[in-house]
């Protein structure tokens, strides 16, 4: 079984990775020290919850705080966190803290995982992963317990602390607040609305980017072609929702700012979603589609993508070039964000229609968005997920697992590698 494994390509053992883990997290719920005293939870749920937090998404069918005891609130941590950093980049920490050598199959699965262009300073690279992640959750529990200590005692406080900042860095919108409030009684405090902008934001932009703002001391003249795609996008994004959110919602610019930094993969809420217009639920649900950005802990189609969607019809249209910030956008990269786009497109489609289907009481409004957001990773919600058939919990864990792995991942555990014996001579097809 061991071997059959390692003969596969590494989108398939990321694939079967994640899953594995699932199942182990599902089994972790169901043990009675993990559940409350009183508290009665299926297996469905159990999964539902499982692959909801590996995936880092946030879609909840129970709530955490109510239904898990500290023992099952520190499971879902740690799916969190491994679902975050990635199944294969806690394997391959695991190996370096044990002094092995990580071999090429190894690096070639990490490589794929973490989105990096070549094999080389691997080992560097997950160090690097390891202590950004530590560094950046450390200093949110600490900065999180200034207004938790407030109104827990000092040890539940210091719990929650921890667990928000894990759930925000890795871009994962869960809760053990209880009484599936998310964050709503704390939408007024500066402090902790900038704190969990700020980690659910780092988390979003990738490793990568991080490392590279550190190592370039923050010069954007010697910053890369990717980080400046990125923060560009990012910046772009968050402006223009926190904007529409305001023009369209009855909030304060603090909590417009919170839901569209929050859309893009992070699944709080500091207002009840169910209360919002169709048109602010629109424009969540595009941001929730774009979602964060490659290498990062956050899903949707990415940043980086949507950039080179506009450059690539910015090019058709004026018939110029595709350049930006002194660089070429690569040949290749219009259509394999063409694709990226059009499976993620494809796949809101389907799940929403097979949603309706099963939940004909629930609007189509709230079914695009609980889907968008499975799909995106996000967790933000109407309040429809706890109301779900088992058909249409069912779906959503598939939607979420996809959504993790990445759309162009799942399409290429299909792939094999022998070519074709025949070609063709290029055909006439008209388009437009």
């Amino acid at each position: 079984m061991l071997k059959l494994i390692k003969s596969q390509p590494p989108a398939r053992i990321i694939a079967f990775g994640f899953a594995l883990v699932i199942l182990l997290g599902s089994c972790l719920f169901m043990l009675p020290c993990s559940v409350k005293e009183g508290v009665e939870l299926r297996y469905i749920d159990a999964l539902y919850m499982s692959t909801s937090a590996v995936c880092v998404t946030g879609l909840i069918s129970v709530d955490a705080g109510d239904t898990f005891t500290p023992l099952g609130q520190f499971f879902l941590a740690v799916l969190i966190q491994t679902g975050g950093l990635g199944v294969t980049c806690i394997g391959a920490g695991v190996i370096v803290a044990m002094r092995r050598r990580v071999n090429l199959k190894g690096r070639n699965v990490i490589r794929e995982a973490m989105n990096l262009n070549t094999g080389k300073g691997i080992v560097k690279f997950i160090k690097s992963v390891f202590l950004t992640t530590l560094s950046f959750e450390l200093v949110g529990a600490a900065l999180s317990f200034i207004v938790f200590i407030k109104d827990y005692p000092p040890l539940r406080a210091i719990g929650i602390s921890l667990f928000h900042s894990i759930a925000a860095f890795n871009n994962s919108g869960f809760d053990v607040l209880g009484n599936f409030q998310s964050l709503i009684p704390y939408q007024n405090n500066v402090l902790l609305n900038l704190v969990t902008c700020g980690l659910v934001v780092f988390g979003g932009i990738g490793f990568l980017v991080i490392r590279e703002l550190i190592e370039k001391r923050l010069c954007w003249r010697k910053l890369s072609m990717h980080t400046k795609v990125v923060l560009t996008v990012s910046a772009a994004l968050i402006a223009i929702g926190t904007l529409l959110i305001k023009l369209t919602e009855n909030v304060t610019w603090l909590g417009a700012f919170f839901s569209s930094v929050s859309a893009r993969t992070a699944g709080f809420a500091t207002y009840p979603l169910g209360e919002f217009t169709n048109a602010g639920l629109s424009v969540i649900a595009l941001l929730m589609f774009i979602g964060a950005s490659p290498g990062s802990t956050g899903g949707g189609i990415k940043t980086s993508t949507l950039f080179v969607l506009f450059q690539g019809i910015k090019s058709a249209a004026t018939n110029k070039s595709e350049k930006a910030f002194h660089y070429a956008v690569p040949a290749t990269a219009f259509r394999k964000a063409a694709v990226i786009t059009l499976i993620g497109l494809s796949i809101i489609s389907v799940g929403t229609y097979l949603m309706t289907a099963m939940e004909p009481q629930i609007s189509f409004i709230d079914a695009l968005f609980e889907v968008t957001s499975a799909f995106g990773t996000v967790g933000l919600t109407t309040g429809i997920t706890t109301e779900l058939c088992l058909g249409s919990k069912l779906l959503s864990i598939v939607i979420m697992y996809i959504g993790r792995l990445g759309p162009l991942t799942i399409a290429s555990l299909w792939y094999f590698t022998k070519g074709e014996r025949v070609s063709y001579p290029d055909g006439n097809i008209a388009i437009g």
